[in-house]
């Protein structure tokens, strides 16, 4: 009973603040600029993997793959799987003539598993030159560390009777992590672009009557790996094209009746409905009801696309009327107009 009680107080509680709330949510989805842009000059891209053991690294690699119980060519497929990924994305996202992996390139490998070095223009014009390419993508670096732990545990196991008996086992989990870094060199602004980095724990577990056999039993690892290694390829091409997403917006639905009418068409879709209302309160002689009307007009010009006119409201609305919301609001708008002129240019190129 004392536990319904509270339920109900608590729901009640809930209904009441949201009665007396000043302001509703809504959502819009809007375009923003890529992460990474790439001028209308860039036309041919090279891919290079500097994940590949170099020669004076090799033993280095070798001793980390036994530490970390790395699977045989783990790391090099995983890197493999986010080039191709990373090729093949970019190619369907982006008007290039030509996306070129570059193999057998001795002095770019690194094979360590932290951010190496930027590599020296000289070679990045070198590379450029030899392949005919614009600007250069390196997949930095790439790694799957992995932590193994052990325990003793039983597991069924049948008897030569056909019978399930608990028997001794072990349980093996390995905790592995995957580093991956990526990295844009633009020859003609000897810049680098883009310098990025994925991250992701991943743990499995795996039970067998002794420890070699609970690792074989771990057989999904190396799928999981190369999916995700798929995936961050996808991913990162994915910097270079706007990206929709959806922002929200808090607007006032109360302080006189044309608020509690513009609310209710707001809620059908009907926002120049309810604009036609809050334009009218922007003829109060009160001053909170001024800030109001002019913050939801600020909302309503922003839905129409006109950020300039949505700065002037919001403007207003706190320097006029000191609305609360409003200096924040005039902030993200001038953010957002920022942002609305980078993606002109970028689509424009």
């Amino acid at each position: 009973m004392k536990n319904q009680i509270k339920i109900l107080i608590y729901v009640s509680s809930v209904i009441f603040l949201s009665a007396c709330s000043s302001t509703n949510k809504m959502t819009m989805g809007v375009t923003t600029p890529a992460k990474v842009f790439l001028s209308s000059d860039v036309k041919n891209i090279g891919i290079i993997n500097r994940s590949i053991p170099s020669k004076e690294n090799q033993e280095l690699d070798k001793i980390d793959q036994i530490l970390s119980a790395e699977g045989r060519n783990l790391d090099e497929k995983g890197a493999e799987a986010a080039i191709s990924s990373l090729s093949s994305e970019l190619s369907m996202i982006k008007n290039f003539d030509d996306i070129k992996i570059l193999e057998n390139i001795e002095g770019v490998k690194s094979g360590l598993a932290v951010l190496p070095a930027t590599l020296s223009w000289e070679m990045i014009d070198q590379l450029c030159k030899e392949n005919n390419v614009d600007v250069i993508l390196s997949l930095a670096f790439y790694d799957t560390d992995t932590k193994t732990a052990y325990k003793v545990t039983t597991m069924p196991l049948e008897n030569n009777l056909g019978v399930k008996v608990d028997v001794p086992a072990q349980e093996v989990t390995l905790n592995t992590l995957v580093t991956c870094g990526w990295r844009l060199y633009d020859p003609q602004s000897k810049l680098v672009i883009d310098d990025y980095q994925y991250n992701k724990k991943m743990v499995f577990t795996g039970k067998g009557i002794n420890p070699l056999k609970a690792i074989e039993a771990v057989k999904r690892r190396n799928e999981t790996i190369q999916e995700y290694s798929r995936n961050v390829g996808i991913a990162y091409a994915n910097r270079y094209i706007p990206n929709k997403v959806r922002i929200s917006r808090d607007y006032y639905i109360t302080g006189t009746d044309n608020f509690k009418i513009a609310q209710r068409r707001a809620l059908t879709g009907d926002w120049i409905g309810a604009a036609d209302l809050w334009k009218q309160e922007l003829n109060s002689t009160d001053l909170k009801i001024l800030g109001r009307a002019n913050y939801n007009m600020a909302i309503s010009s922003e839905i129409n696309g006109d950020l300039d006119q949505a700065i002037k409201y919001a403007s207003s609305a706190y320097t006029d009327y000191e609305n609360k919301l409003a200096l924040d609001y005039v902030n993200i708008l001038k953010h957002r107009k920022m942002q609305s002129q980078i993606l002109e240019e970028q689509l424009s190129n």
